[in-house]
């Protein structure tokens, strides 16, 4: 799987999210400009001695990284309001899964240009903004590993 933080702002975040993709040997993609410098210490708590085991790549901008997309790779937008629930998705191990900056989302632009890849992750209490972007990549990403039977799974 790949993990895309689109312009990610608060380090402890993206720390933790690169300290699953070492759990799960996904792959992260950070598109630019992030809200912290790469030597945050912030960043690297939160991603503790993990950051060596992950594989990932810092890209400028979206459309650099679009346009280096293998041919049929499928986007999976997460993003509030979407049409359809995550685990209404039918994932594959290559797929990506974007989420967008802490204060503001994925750009609209974006999710109008795919509709059908834009997911939400139900919320109940209409007074509650969102939830932390970490969080919401460790729910879809094991929901989408869960349905590939979470094959390469690690038994101790």
């Amino acid at each position: 799987m790949h993990i895309v933080l689109v312009e990610p702002e608060i380090p402890p975040n993206t720390g933790n999210v690169a300290r699953l993709c070492a759990a799960t040997r996904s792959v992260l993609h950070l598109i630019e400009p992030l809200g912290f410098k790469l030597d945050d210490a912030q960043l690297k708590r939160a991603g503790m001695d993990y950051w060596r085991q992950v594989e990932w790549q810092r890209w400028p901008s979206w459309p650099a990284f679009h346009s280096r997309l293998p041919a049929g790779a499928r986007l999976w937008l997460i993003e509030s309001h979407g049409p359809r629930r995550y685990t209404e998705a039918e994932f594959a191990p290559a797929d990506y899964l974007v989420f967008g900056r802490e204060t503001a989302g994925l750009p609209k632009t974006l999710l109008e240009a795919a509709p059908d890849r834009w997911l939400r992750i139900p919320m109940f209490n209409p007074e509650a903004r969102s939830l932390n972007l970490s969080n919401c990549v460790a729910l879809v990403l094991f929901e989408a590993l869960r349905q590939q039977g979470f094959q390469r799974e690690m038994r101790r």
